[in-house]
């Protein structure tokens, strides 16, 4: 699986989660609902609840999607290796 497909999974199964912007989460908490996403639906499941919620309520998912791809960016800042 490359770089580009695992972050797009890693979107969806966080998309899915139990979290809200409104709890602000910590790093371990986003990690956590997105592993525990991808277990309980895995990558189709994680990704057909992302086209349902975009289907039924498209200007609430559009907003949601935004705090995902910004809370990933921190996870994955979190994650690059250092540079020497």
């Amino acid at each position: 699986m490359n770089s580009t497909a695992v972050k797009d999974l890693a979107a969806e199964a966080l998309f899915v989660s139990y979290l809200q912007p409104s709890e602000s989460p910590n790093r371990s908490a986003v990690e956590e609902a997105i592993t525990a996403m991808i277990l309980r639906y895995g990558s189709d499941g994680c990704a057909a609840g992302v086209a349902e919620e975009f289907g039924d309520h498209p200007e609430v998912a559009v907003r949601r999607m935004e705090w995902v791809q910004e809370e990933l960016i921190d996870v994955l800042r979190m994650r690059a290796p250092a540079l020497r």
